[in-house]
């Protein structure tokens, strides 16, 4: 049986911003990002809140809370 062509090729993924192929090794500092710039347009979304992980509020922790009317007792 032979070896499979390319098995000395990297690896290369999508990159999750922009959809090009980047590479996914040590030599790529951005990975999974193409490049720089993806990467901090991918950060950006996550700062800005437009990337969120959905959690659902336990009820019980809602007892807990303090009302925007009770705050200012609580300052």
């Amino acid at each position: 049986m032979s070896a499979p062509e390319n098995s000395d090729s990297k690896k290369t993924i999508k990159c999750p911003q922009c959809g090009r192929m980047a590479l996914f090794a040590p030599e790529n500092p951005f990975r999974p990002f193409c490049s720089e710039r993806c990467r901090i347009i991918d950060l950006g979304q996550w700062a800005s809140e437009s990337f969120r992980i959905p959690v659902e509020q336990d009820p019980a922790s809602k007892e807990n809370e303090i009302s925007d009317d009770d705050s200012e007792n609580y300052e």
